[in-house]
């Protein structure tokens, strides 16, 4: 269809001298056609003509591979013939469809899931996972190289808090958990902040002190540090294999502070960055519209997020070369980051920087209203989380005897699909109800879609005969979807737009349950057999291949 697109909009350039972009619209069931073109009635008053005289015109220029009629006022209706559909797919078929090259030579990287250290991973950072690794296959299968980074939350404030939290408590430093270190964060995130509202500041400083100990080297702290970085690791890391998410590097924000500070220190001689009376460094952001200057450095010296984001950048400009960086971080930081970027601007690093920021994700409380999800604690565990998509998992499919494997691989889908459904910039519902759900918009109604191909195919192996002249009439809504699908990636790759695979794949396993009504397949003549098993095959390598892209594995049984 696209070159059908372009062979009318070169029609129109030499019949009537203009460029005019030619769009194609799904028409209604119950209409002659397959898709509809209102170029002509866009034509018709520059032409000095009625709409159904332009149409008739250009109509008359158009290749006989489709047929065309002129509906209501000059709409120009195409129907395609499933014989020609399936001739495109033939034609356009190989190892690697739907994939392109667009991006061949450029490289992208992409940071997700941003943990913190000395904290549970929290369903906090669901999002970062999922989105980050989405936009991550979705850059590749458009030719890109794509370097991924977990840019760990490992310096700063927090490891103060952790440090006075820990010594206070006088926890075994070889016995505490990522529990502990949780609940001291909790815990001393609340008494100081009752101690503010006392007027005192006795655990602040403390804090302060051991991120001072840790910039400078300190024996102590970087014990401290060093223990509390190996629990929250192989935490980390048991929970992105549950996931199936892993990243190229965890370059972490201790990584990047002694070059954050040399650079703050550099721009600061150059006049880029200004010192205030109490020895802190801010950058102005005047002249990209941005009134409020960025700190960069605390008046004691000690380190900020903007720091070590200076350092990062500036490694991955120098040692990464990318094209572009996509920082997969909800929208409470959108704030920060338009000042990150223009702070890049001002700096003149080259790459291009997006912030592929998303909404909550909620649930349903006791009372039935929507809420973002939360607990008494401060935070909901993503492995709690986990635990209890996988033990739904079981119960829903109890009578399938689902591996291990095959039950991660179906809760894991569902709860990312459900990432998916819409726009990335809202919130997500976290309703079990649905998310689960064999029916309706689910990542296991698109799991379990790829499942019965795959038993469809095994089931008829070996079987093979020729096509003949079969018409491919039973199929064609089938081929139509398949053949949206290689624009659909490259359509996606420059906002990144998940959510528009997640649909096309529900779309198309919804294709494939109408089309079993329709066709039978083991029961048919053999090039009938044949001709449907072809399609079957193709159809679920490209579903399987729409899913991959948002990170959801395919499960043997369901």
């Amino acid at each position: 269809m696209e070159n059908l697109k372009n062979i009318i909009f070169e029609v129109v350039k030499k019949l009537y001298g203009v460029e005019v972009p030619v769009e194609f619209a799904p028409v209604p069931a119950e209409i002659e056609g397959d898709y509809s073109c209102n170029v002509a009635m866009r034509l018709a008053r520059a032409a000095g003509k009625a709409p159904h005289e332009v149409a008739s015109e250009i109509i008359a220029e158009l290749p006989a591979d489709y047929s065309y009629s002129v509906a209501g006022p000059g709409f120009i209706n195409i129907a395609v013939s499933g014989k020609a559909l399936y001739g495109q797919l033939a034609d356009a078929w190989n190892e690697t469809y739907g994939y392109n090259q667009s991006g061949a030579g450029k490289v992208a990287v992409s940071e997700f899931p941003s943990t913190n250290m000395a904290k549970p991973y929290s369903v906090g950072h669901l999002r970062p996972g999922t989105q980050g690794w989405a936009a991550k296959r979705i850059l590749e299968a458009n030719g890109w190289k794509v370097i991924t980074d977990n840019h760990l939350g490992d310096a700063g404030t927090p490891f103060g808090i952790w440090a006075t939290g820990f010594k206070r408590a006088g926890l075994d430093i070889d016995k505490v958990t990522i529990y502990d270190l949780g609940e001291l964060y909790i815990q001393m995130k609340a008494d100081m902040k009752a101690e503010a509202a006392a007027g005192e500041h006795a655990l602040a400083d403390a804090a302060q002190d051991w991120l001072l100990k840790l910039e400078s080297g300190d024996e102590e702290a970087r014990t401290l540090s060093e223990r509390f970085n190996k629990i929250s690791l192989d935490h980390i890391h048991s929970v992105m294999k549950r996931m199936n998410l892993s990243t190229d590097y965890e370059l972490g924000e201790s990584f990047f502070v002694e070059r954050g500070k040399a650079l703050v220190k550099q721009y600061l001689e150059a006049g880029v960055f200004t010192q205030n009376d109490d020895g802190s460094v801010i950058c102005p952001l005047d002249e990209f519209g941005i009134d409020v200057p960025m700190l960069m450095l605390k008046s004691n010296g000690a380190a900020l997020y903007a720091t070590t984001d200076l350092g990062c950048m500036d490694y991955r400009a120098k040692e990464w070369h990318p094209d572009k960086v996509i920082y997969a971080v909800g929208a409470e930081q959108k704030f920060y980051f338009e000042q990150l970027f223009a702070l890049a601007k001002k700096i003149g690093l080259p790459q291009e920087n997006m912030h592929l920021w998303f909404g909550t994700i909620d649930q349903i409380s006791p009372e039935g209203k929507r809420e973002k999800m939360s607990s008494r604690k401060g935070v909901v565990l993503l492995e709690a989380l986990l635990d209890d998509a996988e033990k739904r998992v079981r119960e829903n499919f109890a009578e399938a005897e689902l591996t291990d494997e095959d039950v991660r691989r179906i809760a894991t889908g569902a709860i990312k699909y459900s990432d998916f459904i819409a726009d990335r910039k809202t919130g997500i519902l976290y309703d079990p109800d649905k998310i689960f759900a064999l029916t309706g918009q689910s990542g296991p109604f698109c799991q379990y879609a790829c499942v019965r191909m795959r038993r469809i195919l095994e089931k008829n192996a070996g079987f093979e005969a020729e096509f003949g002249d079969y018409d491919f009439a039973a199929e064609k809504a089938v081929l139509l979807k398949l053949l949206e699908f290689p624009a659909l990636v490259a359509s996606v790759a420059d906002n990144l737009e998940a959510h528009k695979i997640a649909g096309y794949c529900f779309e198309l396993a919804q294709e494939m349950n109408r089309y079993y009504e329709n066709a039978p397949i083991s029961t048919a003549l053999d090039n009938v057999r044949a001709a449907r098993l072809w399609v079957v095959a193709r159809a679920m390598t490209v579903l399987e291949r729409g899913l991959d892209l948002l990170g959801i594995e395919i499960p043997d049984k369901m």
